[in-house]
């Protein structure tokens, strides 16, 4: 069950707060509400977002409001920049605890109002006269503003300096202690925004500045969320998402508006094997793009995804055998808002009990989905074969062009070390030394024509998950237009084929599959082509390797065939 707390306050112009402080932190609000509550009637704390928490009097008619903050103000009792405000800018209800008074009618002032009695008639119950707005009451003095200054906790003095860097005007280190640096950034603020330049911001100032940093994330609805399923309570964008679907261990809060965004709550129980299991599952789906930093320790991870379209940003914690923590993913080119609310939501994450159960799924299921999220795909994939004990592969030049990345069996990284086109041919080689369970050889025999051949290929580029075996007859040692260097042959293959061995009926390697010629003219079914062991040679040669040779001319064991062949065949993947 997800219990969502609404910030949505009265907007009518004539219900209105009078506003007294604002905290960096729930339990400083709360306790600073506790004490006005003690002297003052109709004390309410709510949420501000941000990580920010505002104690207000009220609900009053504006009149009402304007009474209240002039007569407390003058008898000292509030802030004297105290202010009047909408509810609209007020969240989620803190203090008193359980209430929510957002949505109810205005109370009565309770402070006496004058009343002035017409001269004509001293009997007629006087009515109560109408007193202009008050003028803007002083705002604090130095002297004062020093001392609410020195109440600040170190980490509200912190926040200041990171507000003060937002504004531009404070370029030092956020320590929380107010030296040269942070007065002369107060005093350019101050001077920017108009106030006098004392060089120690006023209650009131503070909270000019608070509103201002702010500013950036309006429009979001940030509310506190509390769900209960997921035993994860937390500040989340509710303007922008909106509850979708559990997908253990993923609660799925996607797109509600404008703004492409989604976020995920990530919960389950487990230990570190399971952490760690978690971390490396992330990282092959869609919504984490391959780009940006990762961070993984014994107890927590960070991963950060970043392409031309978004950003994804994760973080997770093992805590008492419970893995939680959550996702945002946000269009690119928002950075200051992203990060702001990033943050927001980090200060606000406070773990329940619970985690969701596994048992908790509606996944139609499919092997391109994990937990209703879309595995990262490659745009191309096709296959190649080793031709060294260090993992060097050659395969097709289709598989390569203009790929950000290129993979070997989806996991290994591999660098291209050289590109033949005219022959169609890439040499490979691994990030990391291999170690394959075969490795090709080439024949010494010329070939028969009409005898059996057989190509190792990923025939559903990389679905099934291992190579398949295909067999034939070799047609000829030439070419349609007599080409030497391209064997034709006779067998039903697939896309996901080309760039496998063509091995002939003792091992030996004869060629490699070529992609299917798209020249506009429709050839026979089953007609294929390969590039033949020399012109495979030659290019090898210009890498600067030797190709192993072999005498192939008795036939082996089928089962022996199959798994040389498909010990030295690899998926080779193109990537975005």
């Amino acid at each position: 069950m997800i219990l969502v707390w609404c910030g949505a306050g009265i907007a009518q112009d004539n219900v209105v707060w009078v506003q007294i402080e604002a905290q960096p932190s729930l339990t400083e609000a709360s306790e600073r509400a506790r004490i006005y509550a003690a002297d003052l009637p109709d004390v309410n704390g709510f949420a501000l977002g941000g990580g920010w928490y505002g104690i207000a009097l009220g609900p009053y008619t504006r009149q009402d409001a304007e009474q209240v903050l002039r007569v407390y103000r003058n008898e000292g009792v509030i802030p004297r920049d105290s202010y009047i405000a909408l509810g609209t800018s007020f969240r989620q209800q803190f203090w008193p605890v359980g209430a929510n008074v957002l949505d109810r009618g205005v109370v009565d002032a309770p402070v006496d109002t004058p009343v002035v009695a017409t001269p004509e008639d001293q009997a007629v119950v006087a009515e109560p006269a109408v007193i202009p707005p008050a003028p803007p009451a002083p705002d604090e003095t130095r002297a004062e503003a020093q001392r609410s200054e020195r109440l600040l906790s170190r980490s509200a003095r912190e926040e200041l300096q990171v507000m003060l860097k937002w504004a531009g005007v404070y370029p030092g280190a956020i320590d929380g202690a107010f030296g040269r640096g942070t007065r002369g950034a107060m005093s350019a603020w101050q001077e920017q925004k108009g106030f006098e330049v004392t060089g120690v911001l006023t209650t009131g100032q503070r909270a000019a500045l608070l509103r201002d940093y702010n500013a950036v994330l309006d429009g979001l609805g940030l509310e506190v969320v509390r769900d209960d399923t997921a035993g994860i309570e937390m500040m989340l964008p509710m303007d922008v998402v909106a509850f979708e679907k559990y997908e253990y261990p993923f609660a799925h809060y996607t797109k509600a508006g404008a703004i492409d965004a989604r976020v995920l709550l990530i919960s389950q129980a487990g230990d570190q094997s399971t952490l760690f299991g978690l971390y490396d599952i992330m990282q092959t789906l869609d919504i984490v793009p391959l780009d940006g930093p990762r961070e993984r320790s014994d107890r927590s991870f960070v991963l950060v995804g970043e392409d031309a379209t978004r950003v994804s940003e994760t973080r997770v914690t093992l805590q008492d055998g419970q893995i939680k923590g959550f996702t945002l993913i946000w269009p690119a080119g928002d950075e200051e808002r992203r990060t702001r609310l990033m943050a927001a939501m980090d200060k606000s994450f406070e773990r329940l009990a619970g985690v969701i159960p596994p048992s908790a799924t509606t996944e139609e299921q499919a092997i391109d989905l994990v937990s209703g999220l879309e595995v990262r795909k490659p745009r191309l994939s096709r296959s190649g074969f080793f031709v060294d004990r260090r993992g060097t592969v050659i395969t097709t030049s289709e598989v390569v062009g203009s790929c950000g990345r290129v993979t070997l069996d989806e996991v290994t990284e591999a660098d291209v070390a050289l590109v033949d086109d005219a022959r169609g041919v890439a040499v490979l080689t691994p990030t990391t030394d291999l170690a394959p369970l075969a490795v090709a050889r080439f024949s010494d025999v010329t070939p028969r024509l009409q005898s059996e051949v057989a190509t190792s290929g990923y025939s559903f580029e990389g679905v099934l998950g291992a190579p398949s075996m295909t067999f034939g007859t070799l047609s000829d040692v030439r070419g349609l237009g007599g080409e030497q260097d391209v064997l034709r042959i006779e067998m039903g293959t697939l896309p996901g084929d080309a760039g496998g061995p063509v091995l002939d009926a003792g091992g030996g390697v004869l060629g490699m599959l070529l992609p299917e010629a798209q020249s506009g003219r429709a050839l026979p079914q089953g007609v294929r082509f390969a590039l033949d062991r020399g012109a495979l040679q030659g290019v090898l040669e210009q890498a600067g390797m030797a190709a192993a040779g072999t005498d192939s001319a008795t036939p082996i064991d089928p089962v022996d065939l199959t798994g040389e062949a498909t010990g030295m065949t690899v998926l080779v993947s193109c990537w975005d």
